[in-house]
């Protein structure tokens, strides 16, 4: 699947709920299904900083698409790396730098986080496409 199409698939998920609180308790069981990272991954190179929450991201390449794995120490936070993973993994390094991710607006997570949240969700982000950048800058050097 294209990132736009998990992107839609999320979208549709949420407009099932009309509250805001079962968002966040769908959020919550999300992070039950987070791919999670190596425990000796769980360190400070892959610490995400800016975070209100402990978040550790980890991304190799497999074949041509990316491979990430994450955790988080607060349940919400790890709902929400899903979601990020969800849409970013499997994908190809160039299609994660060119992602919107409008699903996040469309789905009202970016206001209904607190400042700290944001602020962690911006980070859990920057850190995942600066992933991708490196991936792809490697792929060009050895092409």
């Amino acid at each position: 699947m294209t990132i736009q199409e998990i992107e839609k698939e999320i979208e549709q998920e949420f407009a099932i709920f009309d509250d805001w609180m079962d968002k966040y308790n769908y959020l919550i069981e999300l992070g039950d299904q987070c791919p999670i990272i190596d425990e000796k991954d769980k360190n400070e190179t892959n610490l995400i900083k800016g975070c209100q929450s402990k978040v550790w991201v980890s991304a190799k390449m497999n074949g041509e698409v990316m491979d990430i794995k994450a955790d988080s120490d607060a349940v919400i936070t790890k709902g929400i790396i899903t979601l990020l993973l969800r849409v970013f993994n499997g994908q190809r390094p160039k299609d994660v730098q060119e992602a919107d991710l409008h699903f996040l607006d469309t789905i009202g997570l970016t206001q209904h986080l607190s400042p700290t949240r944001s602020n962690g969700l911006l980070a859990m982000i920057k850190q995942i496409k600066l992933y991708a950048m490196a991936f792809s800058i490697k792929a060009d050097s050895q092409s």
